[in-house]
């Protein structure tokens, strides 16, 4: 009977008590390595898609315009080539072409404010069906490549010189000049000859708010500020006539050359000759005048154009920036004295 017992007890451990414990410790192993393979597929999975997001976000850049992704198609008139040009590197050069190096830091700064603003006005405004803005100062403005920049200053200067404008572009990065949060047309000229002028008197149109007749102190000292045209009785007539070929003048005839009204600036608005009434913009582009705030006078023979500042008078005088700048003015401040009622802001920002 004991020997019976003996028997069916090692018949229970082999045939259920064994097996059992033997699966138990199966699972167990099973359950550890399928955790394991899952975290490691887990990782897999999140380094394929971290890859992935990597390669939309190349793929697919921030599309806000920010100076360092913005790029811009550039015009040169003379050659009619477009060229793809990232904005910072063109304003590089654009600024070595509009200001003087010269000029204090802080009217520099300006001028690379002013003219990223108006850089990005042209964008949002074509002119030009296959190209953003063009690099004559008559159309645009003025763009000037890196080496024949280099190559008009002296040798000892070139490289303070380039460095201090790439400076006032890299302290600048992304600023521009806003009015109700749009880009302003940033009009800028080179000397107002002490006030500056609404476009409405230069280009005609409705105007814009924030260009304002505004007083420039100190532009006195500057070779920009004077000048003087004498044209004989022939040669005056000569270059009416390119307009206006019937154009007669009675020399003898003190009336028959006469301003007969000025702008709020001072500017001549509408000059008499002879049986002709010009608008002073049409006489300073006919005569080669640097500007329309002028004086006729008479001298024997010959008529005399003495003329009082450089450019359209439109916006910031560029000697008004250096004079603010010399007297302590930042170039936010020289920017509020010529542009009524704006705020600078980032590009990203609108």
């Amino acid at each position: 009977m004991k020997k019976i017992f003996i028997y069916f007890l090692a018949f229970v451990l082999i045939c259920f008590i064994l097996p059992a414990l033997l699966t138990k410790r199966d699972m167990g192993t099973f359950s550890n390595e399928e955790e394991q393979n899952q975290t490691e597929l887990g990782e897999g999975e999140m380094q394929n898609q971290t890859q992935a997001e990597t390669e939309e976000q190349k793929n697919n850049p921030n599309e806000q315009p920010t100076e360092n992704n913005l790029v811009i198609k550039l015009l040169h008139k003379k050659t009619g080539q477009v060229e793809e040009v990232n904005l910072e590197n063109y304003l590089c050069n654009v600024v070595s072409a509009e200001m003087p190096a010269d000029y204090e830091l802080e009217a520099l700064k300006a001028q690379a404010i002013v003219a990223r603003t108006y850089t990005i006005y042209k964008m949002k405004n074509k002119k030009h069906d296959n190209a953003d803005i063009c690099d004559d100062s008559t159309c645009c403005q003025a763009w000037i490549s890196k080496e024949d920049r280099l190559a008009k200053w002296e040798e000892s200067k070139r490289e303070s010189n380039w460095q201090k404008i790439e400076q006032c572009v890299n302290e600048t990065k992304g600023k521009i000049v806003t009015y109700q949060n749009e880009p302003i047309n940033a009009f800028f000229h080179s000397n107002s000859g002490g006030t500056t002028e609404i476009p409405i008197n230069v280009w005609g149109g409705s105007g814009y708010p924030y260009l304002q007749v505004v007083q420039t102190a100190g532009e006195e000292g500057y070779t920009q500020y004077s000048s003087e045209v004498t044209l004989s009785q022939q040669e005056l007539i000569d270059k009416l006539k390119t307009k206006y070929p019937d154009i007669q003048i009675d020399f003898q005839n003190q009336e028959d050359i006469k301003i007969l009204e000025y702008t709020d600036s001072n500017r001549v608005k509408t000059v008499k000759f002879g049986n002709h009434n010009l608008s002073g913009v049409e006489t300073r582009t006919l005569l080669g005048l640097r500007s329309t705030n002028f004086e006729i006078t008479r001298e024997n023979e010959n008529i005399k154009f003495s003329v009082k500042g450089y450019g359209h008078g439109v916006g910031m005088s560029q000697t008004g920036a250096n004079t603010m700048a010399k007297q302590g003015s930042k170039a936010e401040d020289i920017i509020n004295h010529f542009y009524i009622g704006v705020e600078i802001k980032e590009i990203n920002q609108l």
